[in-house]
């Protein structure tokens, strides 16, 4: 029995030899052979839209084929290819700046790539968003550093490329370079003296369409970390209470950013809205809060925009707050709202989302607002729609002086 396997088990690899070198040789060749020409498609629409067109038709009735493809240059002289399988009957051709029309040459591909005779068709796209956001795009002092804030109503993927001048007096980008699809661009570049910066800004594509370059000269606005060490809690009546859970207040400073349990966290059994207190030690003419969200674990991995993470919430000001926790000695110094830059729904999110969270969301203070030693937050609503807070931790930036 036993040489009875051996021998069946010999003609069983050389069998599978054999076809091994069959394949081999075979391993260039196409999978049906069939050399004929692909039909062309027909009923060709073109929808022209901004910096794109949409080119929808019919499929020709050949089984052979596999998809279609369509070739055109960029403005800038780059040669396109857009291919689009035959479960599709559309394709988009982007990538265009200006406004006017453009050839585009459509084949049909056979599964043997094989194309058929082109069939050459007119576009005509309006203007690139690109100009747009360019045109409304806005630059200026803030706190530590300088603001960026433009409008992008179609989510256009851009760079928005900071740039300064090097030894050799030629402009290159200084490393703050912004890259984002959000609709409403507003980024803060800070760590910067104050001093007065020569700086140049320009819009980019991914299709390396660039915008003009818009020159400034700006000067930041005084403005430094209040140190940690010196905030405290400052329970009130009417605050949101923790002891049950001990994630007390002194954790919103403690410099743990994501490890759990080290985050300051609020009894869900308390009604909305919940607020908390603190002392900053000193009056400071504040420029603005910077919290850390903590990213709550889920099934699918780690989300900011969820749960208990403030949504909607008010900071207050006070220099003498009453000891009966009523806001009659508070003065409201804004209302905010945290905005997913993607815009996906509440569980999903991108890497924009997630590197706007992990480095902390700032809230602006007014300028005209005076000194406070206290501040005040009142959570309106969290992500999941209840008013119950957690904040991994929390800074406070502003004059001393």
């Amino acid at each position: 029995m036993r040489k009875l396997i051996l021998k069946y088990s010999a003609i069983a690899l050389c069998t599978a030899f054999a076809i091994s070198c069959s394949d081999d040789q075979n391993e260039h060749s196409p999978l049906i052979e069939n050399n004929a020409i692909p039909g062309q498609i027909s009923n060709i629409v073109v929808t022209d839209l901004s910096g794109k067109s949409e080119i929808t038709y019919n499929l020709p009735n050949d089984k052979n084929l596999l998809y279609v493809k369509a070739n055109y240059v960029l403005d800038n002289g780059t040669e396109m290819e857009v291919k689009s399988s035959y479960y599709k009957k559309s394709l988009l051709i982007e990538g265009f700046a200006t406004a006017g029309p453009r050839e585009v040459k459509l084949y049909s591909v056979s599964r043997n790539e094989i194309e058929s005779e082109p069939i050459t068709v007119t576009v005509t796209p309006s203007e690139s968003p690109l100009f747009e956001i360019f045109r409304n795009l806005k630059v200026g002092p803030d706190f530590g550093g300088i603001f960026i804030e433009a409008e992008n109503p179609e989510r256009t993927d851009v760079a928005i490329l900071v740039m300064e001048k090097d030894d050799n007096g030629d402009w290159v980008t200084n490393g703050n370079s912004i890259y984002t699809s959000t609709n409403e661009i507003f980024r803060t570049v800070r760590g910067l003296d104050t001093l007065e910066y020569d700086l140049a800004f320009t819009i980019r594509d991914r299709f390396l369409n660039t915008t003009d370059t818009l020159f400034q000269t700006i000067k930041p606005i005084y403005e430094t970390e209040i140190s940690r060490t010196q905030y405290t809690g400052y329970p009130l009546p009417g605050d949101a209470p923790t002891e049950d859970f001990g994630f007390g207040l002194d954790r919103l400073f403690d410099n743990n950013f994501r490890s759990w349990p080290r985050i300051y966290i609020t009894d869900a059994s308390a009604p909305a809205p919940h607020a908390f207190t603190i002392d900053l030690g000193q009056e400071v003419k504040i420029s603005r809060v910077k919290i850390w969200d903590y990213p709550q674990q889920t099934s699918s991995g780690f989300f900011y925009y969820w749960q208990f993470n403030m949504r909607k919430f008010e900071i207050w000001g006070s220099n003498n707050p009453s000891t009966d926790g009523s806001w009659d000695s508070w003065e409201l110094l804004d209302t905010y709202e945290v905005i997913k830059p993607s815009g996906l729904p509440l569980t999903q999110q991108n890497n924009e989302d997630l590197e706007y969270a992990q480095d902390g969301f700032n809230w602006p203070i007014p300028i005209t607002a005076p000194k406070y030693r206290y501040l005040r937050i009142n959570n309106l609503e969290n992500w999941a729609g209840t008013g119950r807070l957690a904040i991994a931790e929390m800074r406070v930036y502003g004059d001393t002086r």
